[in-house]
Order: C-alpha cells, then structure tokens, then sequence
C-alpha cells in the first residue's frame, strides 16, 4: 500500500495516478496548453484504480483524436449557439441563410435545449424538441430547419473542442410527410394555358424564363440587361435578388406605430442583391427564339414606360422592374404569380414548380444531362441528386415506356391499344 501511495515522476505528456488521502484514486492527465500557454491538466478521481486506469484512457483517446473538451467554463447550448450565429455563421454566410439560422435559433432551439451545457447535451434532448415542436403545431419541415441548424452550430463547437461529439449529427429529425416533398410538375397543356395568360400581362417574359428555362426567382429579378445578350441569343445568370429588410426611420420620438416594412420613412438595411455564390450557379443560359422575341418586346415596352413617367421613373439597370422602375419585390412577384395561376385556371403551387416543370420539359426533349445540369445551374458534384429531386416521371413517359415494352414482347404493331390511347389524348 505504501508503494501504491507513493508518487513517482512521470514523463512529459504522461498522465500520473496516486492514491490520495481520501481513500480514492486520483489522475491528473496532460491536455495541452491554456491561451496563455500555461500547461492544462484534467483532475480526475474514481473510487478503485480500474475504474480511474478506465476513465484517463478514455480522456487521452479524446485528446489525441482532438475530441476533448478545451479548458474554461463550459457552453450552455444558448450561449453557443448564440456566438456562433452572430459571430461565426453570419460573417460567411447569405443574407437568407443567416436569417433562417437565426429564426431557428431564437425561436426552437433556445427556448427548447438552451439550458443544456454543449458537452452534456444528448441526442434525446433533440429529438424530445422536436416532437415537441410538432405537438405545438409546427410542420416537420420547421423541426428540420431547426435540426439542420442544430447540426452545423454543433459540429463548429466539435471542431473547437468545446464538445466531444454532435449531438445533432446522432439525432433522428422527424419524418416529412409526403404531401410536403411530392411535386407534380405542371403538364404541356397548363403550360399552354399559362403561357396565353402570360402573353396578357405586364413582365410577361418573366414567367416565360421561369416556365421555360427553369430559373430560380432571384436569378429572375436579379437579371440586368447588361447580362442579356439578343444578338446571340443567351443570358448569363451571376446574381441572385435579396428580399428587402427594413428597419425603422421614423425615430423613437415620434415612433409610427407599424412594422418597420410599413413605416412611412423605412429604411433597407439589406442590399438588392447578392452575387450567385457556386459556379455552377454563375452559368451562361440558351433563349430559345420565342423568348427572345419577348424579351426585345419587354425591352420596347420598358422603354416605353420610362418615357412616359419622366421624373417619376427610378433608374435601374434591371430587366423586370415596378411600372416606375427600381427592382421587382420577391413578396409582389410571389403574389403576382399567385393571380396568373387564378386567371390562367390552373390549379395551385408554388412559384419554385415551375423550376420542376422546366426541367422536366428538358428531360422529355431528351437533351443530355450534362446540358441539363448547365441550364439548371446543377453543382457537378450533386446533380444526380437534384435531377432525382426534380426530374419527374410523367403520365405520358410511362406510356411510351409500356407501348415499347409491348412491341419488345408482344411484337405489337404500329397501331397498338397504346398508341390508340395516345392518339386519342393528342
């Protein structure tokens, strides 16, 4: 026992086991420096020596994998999820990415694990919030925005040592439901219904560009003429329009009484736009001859309107402006959309399916992947995901598929019960 009590000089970096006078085991193991570089070590005690011998082995795999946690008060999920979305994400991320983090985090993740320190907060914790979440009536879709967020903050505090693993990363977020992720991209036939409706209204060649080519709503609005180029009929996509962000110009003393959107001296405190932040998103888009028909018309139209609201006319370079210039709202093209499809007599949806309607065209013409992926503005690295995503299997192909199965086995001939059927429909 009394070799046991002894200790014994140790090498450097080696942790070092006695037996104190309380009748437990103690440890004190090497786990780098502090800032100040000052050498820290982890005390660490447990009643028998196997159970301590157990525990320093499990602490030095952590800090040799640079897993363990650094010396200082611990995190508590708010504080760190605090710091890291204002001082950390936000610095290097999107206007749009930053504001969902920061909705996730103030609103779900905060009120629901914050009192949690990082290093102890478990995959339960998480999981618990989100059911949760839902019972108060919130769309998986919101518990995954939630949980997503959860998983890039933690993972940052992994990488910096503040915790020993992402709880996050080992949660189960709850099921979408299908009704949530199917979309049914609109047919030729609504197309043609839209695009006559389209033909009446102002902006018309906007829709176009969406129906057509597939682009995405702030490609659309961001677009400026010097990216437009009709002799040669193509345009380049490097932008992308923000949503406004107002703030209050009224002043404390006489405040207005409004949301700051509606205050009478509103100030925008996010830029118009954001240059488009992949490669794949900066691409060069083919306007086929219709389209460019419509865009010179829109061209002469704009002109048109300039002159005859003279002073009134707020310059800009856009393509698609307000009836007195200046850039196009992502909220008044949203609900423009909204009446095209009530006028047009086609059924409801989003503005972003006509992205899967465009995309599903091109595949129906049979053009090439790659060229699908070009037009689309498709990472390489993850455009087979997205054509899973948005390229649908429609009506139409799965007939073509069974009158070609039924001439490969039955050697049908030309004038098939299938090809009846598609005559019929044509």
């Amino acid at each position: 026992m009394a070799e046991e009590k002894k200790r014994t000089r140790r090498a450097n970096g080696e942790s070092a086991l006695y037996l104190g006078k309380d009748g437990r085991w103690h440890a004190r193991v090497p786990m780098g420096y502090k800032d100040n570089g000052e050498p820290y070590r982890r005390h660490l005690t447990r009643p028998t020596r196997k159970e301590l011998v157990d525990e320093v082995r499990r602490l030095e795999k952590q800090r040799d994998e640079g897993s363990a946690r650094q010396p200082g008060k611990p995190w508590t999920v708010a504080k760190w999820l605090g710091h890291w979305v204002e001082n950390i994400a936000k610095p290097v991320v999107s206007e749009n990415t930053y504001a969902g983090y920061e909705v996730a985090v103030r609103v779900h993740l905060v009120p629901g694990i914050g009192r949690h320190r990082i290093d102890r907060l478990e995959p339960e914790h998480l999981e618990s919030l989100y059911r949760r979440m839902q019972s108060a009536g919130s769309k998986p879709g919101t518990a995954h925005q939630a949980h997503r967020t959860a998983r890039t903050a933690l993972g940052e505090a992994v990488r910096r040592g503040h915790a020993a693993k992402n709880a996050a990363a080992l949660a189960k977020p709850p099921r979408m439901e299908e009704d949530e992720t199917e979309v049914e991209p609109y047919s030729v036939d609504e197309v043609q219904r839209l695009l006559l409706e389209v033909n009446k209204r102002r902006n018309s060649a906007r829709w176009m560009l969406a129906l057509a080519l597939g682009l995405r709503q702030g490609e659309t609005l961001g677009l400026r003429w010097s990216d437009v180029d009709l002799d040669n009929e193509y345009l380049k996509l490097r932008r992308n329009r923000l949503r406004p962000k107002y703030e209050h110009g009224c002043g404390e003393a006489v405040p207005c009484g409004r949301k700051a959107g509606y205050c009478p001296a509103r100030v925008q405190v996010r830029r118009e736009t954001k240059n488009t932040k992949s490669r794949a998103g900066r691409r060069a888009v083919p306007l086929p001859g219709p389209l460019v028909v419509m865009l010179r018309s829109h061209r002469e139209a704009q002109a048109r309107e300039r002159a005859a609201a003279g002073n009134l006319w707020t310059e800009s370079e856009y393509v698609f402006t307000k009836p007195l210039g200046g850039p196009l709202s992502p909220n008044t093209d949203y609900h423009d959309w909204k009446r095209l499809l009530e006028d047009a007599g086609v059924r409801n949806g989003r503005l972003h399916d006509a992205r899967h309607t465009a995309s599903t065209v091109l595949m129906l013409l049979g053009v090439p992947d790659r060229v699908i992926d070009q037009i689309m503005g498709w990472e390489p690295g993850g455009a087979a995901r997205m054509r899973a995503r948005y390229l649908h299997v429609t009506d139409p192909m799965l007939k073509e598929a069974a009158r070609k199965i039924e001439r490969a086995i039955w050697g049908a001939p030309e004038n098939s019960a299938v090809d009846k059927d598609q005559d019929n429909e044509a």
